[in-house]
């Protein structure tokens, strides 16, 4: 992994290279054709990569002729990219072809040794037509007609090459407001974010994923209530991941008294008024909306569903270095990137498993070669930004200004494995902090070495790197970016996330019929230590496939439980604490999925949401198993789709007909709180099967519309009960419905009349489970019992594996929820 020093000054000038300050035509002739050529200097080795690697690479970035063919090799793949990064030396004095060539070899070093891999845009576009070489966008979303749709082809031209785009919505005229051209009224940003989502559908992104979105608005905008439950509806927006702004206002009033009235500001106005609750009319009922209820309504949403995101505004403008340039309104698509309007960034990361040498007691952690990677990276990098082809003159412009790159790092939990040290720990913590620190050095050390060679970016003066008295060629040089593929091709861990599983099901290739072969791919350190300890057998690797950790096997000793934990494993605080540590000494943000399991509670996900206003971090994802459902899954946990055998087909002309029901039955009776007043639901059982049959529901008000919408549902979830249906399967569809109406309650708000429903069933389902039906039947349950919903403690441990998987689209195997993606470890599907 040796690397080379790539200032001039440590290179050299070599015999012939340079005579009388002129370059040797002969060298310069010979190192021009080496960069043009499609295959690198043949001392130069193949890409050290993994079979499921190389089928990734065929699938997604190699050249195809005009049937579909692959035309292009991995080794020249890595070799199109290194060269065309490399040509930047030439745009800058004293650049000659032969140091372009050396600087190209170190870069393909780089890629073929997996130490390093840029962003999916330059391994796709380096070296060819599309020429676009960055990952992240945000571009400006003005209040107007021409604004909007400006933005809106510049997204399609962002998509069309690979790019994802973030947008601030805050600066668009709140719904009701007047339209003076026309006399009318808008309705507002939502209706102009469904219009970007149609586009973007239209849009086939770099030929193998479409394109990502952030929707942003602040929490200060009129129309803040019906963002945060705009995607109560999965299907109603595609491709855009929505976060909520929040300003350091809002939080100063929550922690001050949660009773205090919520202000917005209209942003054509700038008129600051309160948000009024509505009545079933969207009329104002006389209350205010309170911070307080605000936070819970996005809290019991992201509960949800996942989203609304977090994104702590004020704090990324108060930590931006280029505040002359201006205030920063949104990120990108995963909420690593905060820029500013018409700003890009080109990513890369550094694989930090490759550094850890040696095995056991005596593996450590080869700092000086890091450190000479990360040189080596920011170089990569700050040259993209000369060879970029960027899609707008205004993105060009501004992306020269700023300069800002991404560097970022991969294969963290490798690392930690390969040293022994659990994810969930101090000393996890520590390592990753340390990790993080070394980066943002180093790569601030190497800019100002490009400084001085190249000159610093041109919105240097007047920002707080001036200020400083350091003199610096990039912005920003560090983030920590999502690495769904290019973690693949690197065989290495995504981002700072733990461990999915520590080994997976991977297709790796097809025969001449189509069909895949399936291979088993297991965590080469976690494979050398188990061998060593004397654990390992195939049953063992089966077993992980399928559930994805070690934590239930009595066979493995407790020390290797305790290093070899998946994402599953970790309690969520564990997760916020690493993100935390990273953000300590990152220039831009973190790309982080906060995982929890399907138990969660709201409560839980409040705990983690307070966590992170404390640990100062710049953003939250949350993600509990099982919240999307309107996404294609399995909603059984392996171990119950093993035990219970898929349903038989009926013989053809056959029905279900739902059984007779005795006479007289016992019944139970919930009270539940709805948006049309209490709701009264009995729950009538069958004692001897302990089964569900037939659920009625009573309004106490709501008028008859409301009352025969309540009836029709309760009829037809009564009609699947008695044909042996799960009451479960059936709440996970009415759960969380959402409607124009909606009301808070103790327990959270509740979305509609099924959303209620749903809420008061899982209340009686909880209580039974807890205490058994018979002592419901025979009322000796008090009715102050625990409700599910309010705040439990999780267990040091969280459940195993994952209980509700999602279908990769591509494969059908498990997508994982991490870095703000979900991705397939089986055929490397990504989607943001």
């Amino acid at each position: 992994m040796a690397t080379i020093n790539l200032t001039r000054e440590g290179m050299g000038l070599g015999a012939g290279q340079v005579e009388g300050g002129e370059a040797v035509e002969g060298v310069e002739t010979e190192a021009a054709a080496a960069l043009e050529a499609l295959d690198p200097p043949a001392h130069l080795p193949d890409p050290d990569l993994s079979e499921n690697a190389k089928a990734v690479l065929e699938r997604r970035y190699l050249k195809k002729d005009g049937e579909g063919k692959v035309v292009e090799t991995p080794r020249q793949c890595f070799w199109r990219v290194a060269a065309h990064i490399a040509k930047a030396e030439l745009e800058f004095e004293g650049g000659t072809g032969e140091m372009a060539l050396a600087v190209a070899e170190e870069f393909y070093g780089l890629m073929a040794r997996r130490e390093f891999m840029p962003n999916s845009p330059t391994l796709m576009n380096a070296g060819r037509e599309m020429g676009m070489l960055s990952a992240c966008f945000v571009l400006p979303v003005e209040d107007s007609i021409e604004g909007i749709f400006d933005s809106i082809k510049a997204t399609a031209l962002i998509q069309k090459a690979g790019g994802g785009t973030g947008f601030s919505f805050s600066r668009l005229r709140p719904s009701g407001d007047i339209v003076q051209s026309s006399g009318g009224t808008t309705e507002g940003p939502l209706s102009f974010i469904q219009v970007f989502s149609k586009a973007t559908d239209a849009i086939q992104q770099g030929a193998f994923r479409r394109g990502a979105n952030m929707g942003i608005l602040r929490v200060d905008h009129p129309d803040i209530v019906r963002f945060i439950s705009f995607k109560d509806d999965l299907t109603k927006i595609q491709n855009y991941n929505v976060s909520v702004a929040i300003t350091d206002k809002f939080l100063e009033e929550l922690e001050a008294d949660r009773d205090t009235p919520h202000q917005v500001q209209n942003p054509r106005t700038l008129a600051w008024s309160t948000t009024p609750h509505v009545d079933e009319n969207g009329e104002p009922t006389g209350e205010d909306w309170t911070v307080g209820e605000l936070w819970d309504l996005i809290i019991e949403h992201a509960w949800r569903t996942g989203e609304p995101g977090l994104v702590f505004i004020d704090r990324i403008n108060a930590t931006n270095p280029i505040k002359n340039v201006g205030l920063i309104e949104a990120t990108n698509p995963c909420g690593e990137q905060p820029l500013h309007p018409y700003d890009s960034c080109n990513l890369g990361s550094v694989n930090l498993g490759r550094f850890v040498k040696g095995e056991g007691a005596e593996a450590s952690f080869d700092w000086d070669e890091f450190k000479a990677v990360v040189h080596a990276s920011t170089r990569f990098l700050d040259n993209v930004i000369e060879v970029n082809r960027y899609p707008l003159p205004q993105i060009d412009q501004m992306s020269k200004t700023t300069r800002r790159i991404g560097l970022g790092v991969m294969g963290f939990a490798d690392a930690l494995y390969a040293l022994g040290i659990p994810y969930d720990s101090e000393e996890g913590c520590e390592f990753g902090e340390r990790i993080m620190q070394t980066l943002n050095d180093e790569s601030h050390l190497a800019s100002e070495a490009l400084a001085e060679e190249r000159g610093t970016f041109p919105a240097w003066d007047g920002s707080d790197w001036q200020k400083q008295g350091r003199r610096m060629r990039n912005s920003y040089t560090t983030t920590v970016a999502p690495t769904g593929t290019i973690s693949i091709l690197a065989g290495c861990s995504g981002g700072i996330e733990p461990m999915f599983s520590l080994a997976f099901l991977r297709q790796v290739m097809k025969d001449t019929n189509g069909v895949p072969t399936i291979l088993k791919e297991v965590n080469h350190v976690f494979e050398t230590e188990a061998r060593r300890a004397g654990y390992w057998s195939d049953e063992l690797v089966d077993d992980i496939c399928e559930q994805g950790t070690l934590q239930h096997r009595e066979d493995v000793p407790e020390d290797a439980k305790r290093v070899f934990v998946t994402a599953h494993d970790i309690t969520p605080p564990w997760h916020v604490r690493m993100q935390a540590a990273f953000q300590r000494h990152c220039d831009a943000a973190i790309s982080k999925t906060i995982n929890f399991p399907h138990e969660a509670t709201v409560g839980d996900v409040r705990s983690i949401y307070e966590l992170a206003i404390e640990s100062g971090v710049k953003g939250l994802t949350v993600y509990r198993d099982g919240c999307r459902e309107m996404q294609p899954m399995a909603l059984k946990s392996s171990t119950e789709a093993a035990a219970e055998p898929a349903a038989a087909p009926l013989p053809e002309g056959a029905t279900v007909k739902p059984i007779r029901l005795p006479e007289i039955m016992p019944s139970l009776r919930i009270r539940q709180m709805t948006p049309f007043g209490n709701m009264h639901v009995k729950v009538s059982v069958d004692p001897v099967a302990g089964l569900e049959r037939e659920v009625f529901a009573q309004l106490g008000k709501g008028g008859d519309v409301a009352n025969s919408d309540l009836e029709a549902i309760c009829r037809m979830l009564s009609l699947w009960l008695r044909v042996n249906g799960s009451l479960e399967e059936a709440l996970r569809q009415l759960n969380g419905i959402g409607s124009s109406l909606t009301v808070p309650t103790r327990d959270g708000r509740i979305m509609s009349l099924a959303d209620g429903l749903a809420r008061a069933l899982h209340r009686y389902l909880a209580v039974k489970k807890e205490h058994g039906l018979e002592a419901l039947l025979l009322g000796r349950v008090s009715s102050d019992h625990a409700d599910p919903t309010k705040k439990a403690n999780l267990p040091t441990r969280a459940a195993t594996g994952s209980r509700y998987k999602l279908k990769c689209p591509s494969c059908t195997g498990t997508l994982a929820f991490e870095e703000g993606c979900a991705k397939c470890h089986q055929c490397g599907f990504s989607q943001c």
